[in-house]
């Protein structure tokens, strides 16, 4: 599913956020948007939306793969919009056509977190992430690591350790406004 795109200045690409469930990217994304003066989108929202049930319930009634399929769907419509900043879901870097797409047409910013950090956050998130459901510690330790490999193809990377939302978005709207003066 190729996107056709016609040849967009760095100034008016999508900012994408990936990284592992949990990290923040809806809640970065969303103040980085305000603060861009750019729609926010959240790929899990949209997919919800359409949907009409959580993605928990749809993981449930309609399976992985159709979440999948949608998503890929969802992600490819957006990357050939402009000046939009875009949550993807911990999981839809996982295909590489997304990864491709994304890396073609937008930023691709890596909110990077430690397995430490993010596992102090593991109790509030456990029950809305499917992917989590039934697995030991191990598992999700695994799975946390595999991922962050899958990670490693992108733009731009800020480690979320000790910063707080505000200092995030403060550091990527500044780092983007160099960027875009040093690239134009």
């Amino acid at each position: 599913m190729e996107a056709v795109q016609p040849s967009v200045s760095i100034r008016e690409k999508n900012i994408v956020l990936i990284g592992f469930m949990g990290v923040g990217k809806t809640t970065i994304g969303r103040k980085l948007a305000q603060k861009l003066y750019r729609p926010f989108v959240d790929i899990d929202e949209e997919i919800e939306k359409e949907y009409g049930m959580t993605v928990t319930e749809i993981f449930k009634q309609l399976g992985e793969k159709e979440f999948r399929k949608k998503e890929k769907e969802i992600i490819a419509h957006y990357c050939q919009q402009k000046l939009m900043v875009i949550s993807l879901g911990g999981g839809a870097f996982l295909q590489k056509e997304i990864q491709d797409l994304c890396l073609k047409y937008c930023i691709v910013i890596y909110l990077d977190i430690s397995w430490e950090s993010w596992k102090e956050r593991l109790n509030i998130l456990i029950d809305n992430r499917p992917v989590l459901q039934g697995k030991s510690l191990e598992e999700i330790k695994e799975l946390f690591y595999k991922r962050q490999r899958i990670y490693s193809r992108h733009n731009s990377k800020i480690t979320t350790d000790n910063r707080n939302v505000d200092e995030i978005v403060d550091y990527l709207f500044e780092s983007l406004k160099l960027a875009w003066e040093l690239y134009e």
